[in-house]
């Protein structure tokens, strides 16, 4: 698996919690920045209203891609 380097800003006081619980789990604080994400990715993958609003906005770039192609 390739991996991506980000910047993320974080407010002060969340980083220092996130150190801690990274400490207390003996991981990096990058492993817990990438769980977290990971659960959110598979929390709105399960909201279906979220998904139904995805699935709109994609419809709707596709139709606009496709008038720029005629």
């Amino acid at each position: 698996m390739t991996r991506r380097t980000t910047t993320v800003r974080v407010p002060d006081d969340l980083a220092d919690t996130a150190e801690v619980v990274a400490r207390a789990r003996g991981v990096s604080v990058n492993q817990v920045i990438v769980d977290a994400l990971q659960a959110e990715v598979d929390r709105v993958r399960s909201d279906e209203t979220f998904m139904a609003l995805l699935h709109e906005l994609v419809q709707r770039d596709q139709e606009i891609l496709d008038r720029l192609a005629e």
